[in-house]
């Protein structure tokens, strides 16, 4: 019996991940670099010793500014996402585990700070009863821990969640946990090779929450 949902963060409820490829394709295109997506692919939802502007002085083959790489790709990506609201369905999802009596928790690879800044503005700091972060364990997505510091702290057991997760590397991370899986790619994570989950949504907004769960529950 399903007793909580857990969301991702970034690229799951706030699509940041789309937003921030874009930003630094159009850096990259700036010195007729291209940045592809199998590359980038690999260090969504999770933390990696990859670096965009390491990558691009490689490919540009010279020394460029990094200071002004880093804060041009800011000042951009910021702008951008100030606008960006909640993915379509999250918010009626929130709402729907409520009326359930479902718990709900959030697990991200991302650092509190962050994390909690976004969903404030967004208004929906609240509606979450638990948030672990990279602050919290000692290894991120695609290691389990975050998703199973999230069961413990919901007071469930892992099998008794589902999991929301937009990109490959939070999907294994929740199947190691021992979560069902339900997959809800963006523009940036939808060709990427997943693990085996338990269903696949193009939005939340394209079944109900009590629709999905009798399907996964059967």
């Amino acid at each position: 019996m399903i007793k909580a949902i857990i969301f991702d963060f970034d690229g799951l409820i706030l699509d940041t991940e789309t937003h921030e490829y874009e930003v630094l394709s159009e850096l990259y295109a700036e010195h007729n670099c291209e940045l592809p997506l199998d590359v980038w692919g690999k260090v969504v939802g999770t933390v990696s010793d990859f670096h965009p502007f390491t990558y691009l002085e490689e490919q540009a083959k010279k020394k460029l500014n990094r200071d002004e790489f880093t804060e041009r790709q800011k000042q951009l990506f910021t702008e951008r996402i100030e606008q960006e609201a909640a993915r379509p369905g999250v918010v009626d999802y929130l709402n729907a585990a409520k009326l359930l009596g479902i718990k709900i928790g959030l697990a991200s690879s991302s650092n509190y700070d962050w994390v909690s800044s976004h969903l404030k503005r967004l208004n929906l700091l609240d509606r979450f009863e638990c948030i672990k972060t990279s602050d919290h364990v000692a290894e991120v997505k695609p290691n389990p821990a975050l998703y199973l510091e999230a069961a413990k702290c919901l007071g469930v057991k892992p099998e008794e969640c589902i999991a929301f997760e937009d990109s490959a590397n939070g999907a294994l991370a929740a199947k190691r946990a021992g979560m069902k899986c339900v997959i809800v790619p963006n523009e940036v994570t939808k060709n990427l090779e997943f693990c085996e989950v338990e269903h696949r949504l193009q939005s939340m907004a394209e079944m109900e929450l009590k629709e999905l769960i009798s399907f996964l529950e059967q």
